[in-house]
């Protein structure tokens, strides 16, 4: 038998709910704009229309277009998390993970990168980003850097981020236009390179 207290509790829910998948929607139409138009290109008015809600609505949820970059952050940055979830140690899948996120958001990426300059709430996003990629490899290779330490895991950590990095990704598969096998092959040869560096290895000794 409902009582008047679980009814109001699941009409709340029900509300809530709601009003978490409008904000889903209006960060799904704006994210779609963002991947193909520039941020100052992008109105309210767009995103209100594609996401079928209301400007006031828009507005009432995230206040603007860079509280819309701010909830996008943390969408983007979920996303690219369930992408590249992996065993630590297991390079082959790691490189398949992140060749598959490229793959997906390349472009997005290097359209965000093109503009932070102008827009300090976009280099959040980008910098974001950057700590999120160097954490990500420090977690995957983390067997193969156990015995490193201090500088030296450092330096053989920004190894892995300028092998892995997303501009490499754009440079072979965009303006090469090789094939992803092709990229693939490479990838892995850097960063066999940078887990191997012989004069990493002798600064140690």
């Amino acid at each position: 038998m409902k009582t008047k207290t679980s009814t109001r509790r699941y009409r709340q829910n029900a509300r809530a709910d709601a009003a978490k998948a409008t904000a889903e929607r209006i960060l799904s139409a704006f994210i779609a704009r963002l991947s193909s138009e520039w941020f100052d290109a992008i109105t309210l008015e767009s995103v209100a229309n594609d996401a079928g809600v209301t400007v006031q609505t828009v507005v009432r949820r995230f206040g603007g277009k860079d509280g819309l970059l701010e909830g996008a952050r943390g969408k983007l940055a979920m996303e690219v998390k369930q992408r590249r979830t992996t065993t630590p140690g297991d390079i082959d899948k790691a490189i398949d993970q992140l060749i598959g996120d490229y793959e997906t958001v390349g472009d997005f990426v290097m359209r965000l990168l093109a503009q932070e300059d102008r827009y300090p709430v976009i280099r959040t996003i980008t910098n974001h980003g950057r700590k999120q990629h160097r954490d990500w490899l420090s977690e995957v290779f983390s067997p193969q850097l156990a015995n490193d330490k201090g500088a030296i895991r450092q330096r053989r950590l920004d190894m892995l981020v300028a092998a892995s990095d997303v501009y490499i990704w754009k440079l072979v598969r965009i303006d090469m236009k090789r094939p992803v096998t092709h990229y693939r092959t490479m990838l892995k040869s850097l960063i066999n390179g940078a887990l191997l560096d012989k004069c990493t290895q002798i600064s140690q000794g």
